[in-house]
């Protein structure tokens, strides 16, 4: 959630400096008023799902996003199912119940938001459509030419296959996370640049994603053909173990996909002198008691299919670039493995080691 909250402030800074190709540029603050920011869907996976709210505070170039708390959340379908969901501890997360309102492809979901201070704010409605199984994951080797370590030179790349169906206008995107089982949940650096740490009091995983990864495709060229060689991700070479990726693949909205390939532009704009001007993403949200307040993010319902991968690292050339190591004192206090978006006390789905 963090890395998506500062992938959105980016997008609304970038939407909102407008650099004169006349005018010699003065580095000054940036104004704007106070605008949420809304990040959350519903799938036709289990739940529970969440919807994380934060306000964009006065500042400059650097992001920085405030907690909406206080609010009231809801989601709710055509079919007059609905879920008020709940705040969690840390504020500003609002989620369902496991075994609460669950998406279901052919339904069209809503949000509604009424925050603490009165005003309400609402989605348009977001059809679900079932995303085609995912047909192969796969990698290959290869080993890059250039300067510096060897191991950081080489790596796996993670593909996949898929069917589109006959039916034209599928929207797609790819996401993907990374599981790996730890034995330390504290790290603090030394002076010396040691590092040392406590161990975790229970079985435990750090989980890995790229918030600014975005991958989106339409059907518009293929509609109907196999979908080959999608690229998902690069696998480091910093051990000789398995590798563990799971890849979910998303059947989005044409609104969606509009919205993801917008954020994407944004993300990838270099600000060189022929790149597109900066546009502000908005999303599909809107304060109904205010026309005049901004509101940014998307709520989506999403179809999604998924599998797994093992990477095979043992032929990877030379040593692996490993990280620093960490030094446990013996005996130590142990940490409670948190449950949340960075780590987790719960055995991925297809952990096999």
């Amino acid at each position: 959630m963090r890395g998506r909250s500062w992938l959105y402030a980016q997008v609304l800074l970038y939407g909102l400096l407008v650099v004169s190709c006349v005018t010699e540029y003065e580095p000054g603050s940036v104004s704007i008023p106070p605008s949420l920011i809304v990040e959350g869907n519903i799938t036709d996976a289990p739940g529970p799902y969440a919807v994380k709210l934060t306000r964009t505070a006065d500042y400059s170039f650097k992001s920085l996003n405030l907690l909406e708390t206080g609010a009231t959340v809801i989601i709710l379908d055509n079919m007059g199912n609905q879920e008020t969901l709940k705040e969690q501890a840390s504020g500003g997360v609002y989620q369902t119940t496991p075994t609460g309102i669950r998406g279901v492809a052919g339904r069209t979901y809503k949000l509604i938001i009424q925050t603490k201070a009165g005003k309400r704010y609402e989605s348009q409605p977001e059809l679900l459509q079932a995303a085609p199984p995912i047909s192969k994951l796969y990698y290959t080797y290869t080993k890059e030419q250039g300067n510096g370590s060897s191991a950081k030179n080489q790596g796996w790349d993670v593909y996949l296959d898929t069917k589109d169906p006959e039916t034209p206008g599928n929207y797609y995107r790819w996401v993907w996370t990374h599981y790996e089982f730890t034995e330390v949940c504290f790290k603090r650096e030394l002076p010396n640049g040691s590092i040392t740490g406590l161990g975790c009091c229970s079985n435990c995983w750090d989980i890995t994603r790229c918030y600014n990864c975005i991958s989106v495709s339409s059907d518009v060229n293929i509609n109907g053909q196999a979908i080959s060689g999608q690229f998902i991700a690069r696998v480091p070479y910093k051990s000789t173990s398995m590798y563990y990726l799971e890849v979910q693949q998303q059947a989005l909205s044409k609104g969606a996909y509009a919205f993801w390939k917008s954020v994407k532009g944004l993300v990838n704009n270099t600000g060189g002198l022929f790149d597109a001007a900066p546009a502000t993403v908005r999303g599909n949200l809107r304060c109904v008691t205010d026309s005049t307040a901004y509101v940014y993010g998307y709520f989506g319902a999403t179809g999604v299919s998924e599998q797994y991968i093992n990477v095979d690292r043992r032929n990877g050339e030379g040593t692996p670039d490993v990280d620093p190591p960490v030094v446990v004192p013996q005996p130590s206090a142990c940490v409670v493995c948190e449950n949340s978006i960075y780590r987790t006390p719960n055995k991925p789905r297809w952990w096999q080691f």
